[in-house]
């Protein structure tokens, strides 16, 4: 996972994060060793398993059909790891999935990063700027009702769900699959995590009465008698949608195309010490799925590297 080799594109990636980190409400000296977003979570152990038709659309190695070994994380929004699960500061919450070769990623794997609204606060690095400086200064709330972009994803509804398993989570940025030869049919598209357990989320009442660290509990229970399953999809663009822009939605009659299931199974082994190591990429990096022209994808990827190695100093 390297950072970006454009000078222009790496500084404003350590600039970003440098506004990120200097955010008051949570200060760097009070959280060395955590994520500046999404730092609560938990990590489970899990199988994928691709569809014949995902072999189809692209050539990457994990959707040709194998049982594939995971790891995944699911996270509240926000930068405090002692947030409560029902406050409004915890959403949107986040899914991110590693698929592997082997269970521990030590070689060859690639990422979906995904959060429970279908939308983003930014559609250029300068707008995502000026959220994190808003954030910085106090001025957030005023920038989302000034700023349009930012005013769209406000308005969103970002319920508390029941379970981590019974809300969607969608990926932010487009892709690209590349098919087999001698086509090597190219289609954009986005992903979709849909929960076979059903959409279920607290009434305004059952969110005022939670222990602050409900989700955890219930999936970890649950995980003792069943497993439980999402279905990954792709949502297929048609001509002319807008692909390097994550802000525009593409409509909700676009194709939906069933990639595999995805499998959690038990609670990951050593959640302190992976949770620190573990490095996200929004980038896939692999054959057969290619990023879109979305600048924001190597800012994203960058950022979440900086992040990364500063957890890795700090457990060192």
């Amino acid at each position: 996972m390297p950072l970006p080799t454009d000078p222009v594109i790496l500084q404003g990636c350590q600039d970003l994060y440098s506004v990120i980190d200097s955010i008051p409400e949570y200060p760097a000296d009070e959280r060395e060793g955590i994520r500046p977003v999404h730092a609560k979570g938990i990590l489970f152990n899990g199988i994928f398993t691709a569809t014949p038709k995902a072999a189809e659309l692209s050539t990457a190695w994990h959707l040709q059909g194998d049982r594939v070994p995971i790891i995944v994380r699911f996270s509240t929004g926000s930068p405090d790891e002692e947030v409560e699960d029902t406050d409004d500061s915890s959403k949107p919450m986040g899914f991110a999935i590693r698929f592997m070769e082997e269970w521990r990623p030590v070689r060859r794997h690639t990422d979906i990063i995904t959060h429970s609204v279908d939308g983003f606060p930014a559609s250029t690095p300068e707008e995502l700027h000026g959220f994190f400086n808003a954030k910085r200064d106090g001025t957030l709330e005023q920038y989302m009702r000034d700023d349009p972009t930012a005013a769209a994803f406000a308005q969103i509804p970002k319920p508390t769900p029941r379970s981590f398993t019974t809300q969607r989570y969608y990926g932010v940025n487009a892709f690209k699959f590349v098919g087999p030869e001698p086509e090597k049919k190219e289609r954009y598209f986005k992903y979709r995590v849909v929960p076979q357990r059903g959409e279920d989320f607290l009434s305004e009442d059952e969110n005022k009465n939670q222990e602050p660290n409900f989700l955890e509990r219930e999936i970890t229970r649950y995980l003792e008698l069943s497993s439980v399953s999402f279905t990954l999809v792709a949502q297929m663009a048609e001509e002319g949608d807008v692909t390097n822009d994550c802000t525009v939605n593409w409509g909700e009659d676009r194709e939906e195309i069933e990639l595999g299931t995805i499998t959690i199974e038990a609670p990951a082994a050593r959640q302190y010490d992976e949770q620190k190591y573990m490095i996200f990429d929004p980038i896939p990096r692999i054959p057969g799925i290619e990023p879109s022209d979305d600048v924001l994808l190597q800012y994203r990827s960058g950022v979440y590297l900086l992040s990364g190695r500063d957890r890795r100093d700090a457990q060192a």
